[in-house]
């Protein structure tokens, strides 16, 4: 465990936010908050829920478990009040849907990190 490279928090490369507080990160993962400080709209994209690295995230980042997010997901989707991030299969798919989707967030480790995303702090 102490040689995994760290979870980072990645965004689209035009996001004007840098930083972000855990209770903010958490509130867009859950999808209760749709939109950047800014008021540019976020879309989210998250790995499959077994995905470990989807699972640290979780953990590290959020400190909430997979399961958890998961429910608050099924629960807007059900009753209609909103939808569940995009799904992706892995860190290559992942770092290529944020470079090309204006307002993007997810996760990845520091080796799939290029130029065309941008790390956002968590405070």
């Amino acid at each position: 465990m102490a040689d995994e490279s760290p979870v980072l928090l990645v965004a689209h490369a035009d996001v004007n936010t840098r930083q972000l507080t855990r209770d903010t990160t958490r509130a867009i993962f859950a999808m209760r908050q749709r939109t950047w400080p800014d008021g540019q709209a976020v879309r989210v994209f998250v790995l499959a829920n077994d995905h470990p690295l989807h699972a640290r995230f979780a953990k590290e980042r959020l400190a909430v478990f997979p399961h958890q997010l998961q429910l608050a997901w099924d629960r807007m989707v059900f009753s209609g009040t909103g939808q569940a991030p995009t799904r992706v299969f892995t860190q290559v798919e992942m770092r290529e849907r944020i470079a090309s989707t204006p307002g993007a967030l997810g996760y990845l480790e520091r080796e799939y990190l290029d130029d065309r995303v941008q790390v956002i702090s968590v405070e």
